[in-house]
């Protein structure tokens, strides 16, 4: 079963999602614009490799959210999740975040990670209160980075 299957709508980009995608980071990231010395590298970053390894989802007709996932050893990394501002505060962040468990779950993973800039004081908030703990700060290509992790629960077994 496809884990976009439990967040109606979601589904994963194809290259003719790319536009749309570019589109929507854009709108998402340009508040932090006139934080930082330099653009966010989610503006940087070429999202074509991604689209076609599979690893981006998309909701929206046109696109207004995507989050782009990654299995790194037994980590499921949440390299980018983006909710156009006509839409956030909607809950649709949320549902995005909650599908990178269900993407995590069904692939027997318990830890997720992300990392955040931190001038990004939103997003760091936002993913306490999703239960994301920080576990180290450290300055890479010249982003000062929080990384964040968070543990899932183990299962539940059933006892006959």
């Amino acid at each position: 079963m496809n884990p976009a299957s439990h967040l109606s709508g979601l589904r994963q980009a194809t290259m003719a999602d790319l536009p749309a995608i570019r589109l929507v980071v854009a709108a998402a990231y340009d508040k932090y614009l006139s934080r930082m010395d330099k653009p966010p590298a989610p503006l940087l970053r070429d999202y074509g490799p991604a689209i076609e390894m599979g690893a981006i989802w998309v909701t929206g007709t046109p696109v207004i959210g995507l989050i782009s996932l990654a299995q790194v050893d037994d980590v499921i990394l949440i390299e980018n999740v983006a909710v156009h501002p006509g839409q956030q505060g909607s809950g649709l962040g949320r549902r995005l975040m909650e599908f990178a468990e269900q993407y995590a779950r069904k692939r027997q993973i318990r830890r997720l990670a992300l990392y955040t800039n931190e001038v990004m004081t939103e997003n760091r908030a936002i993913y306490e209160h999703l239960g994301y703990e920080v576990t180290s700060r450290r300055t890479e290509n010249g982003y000062r980075r929080i990384y964040m992790q968070k543990t899932l629960p183990a299962p539940e077994t059933r006892s006959c």
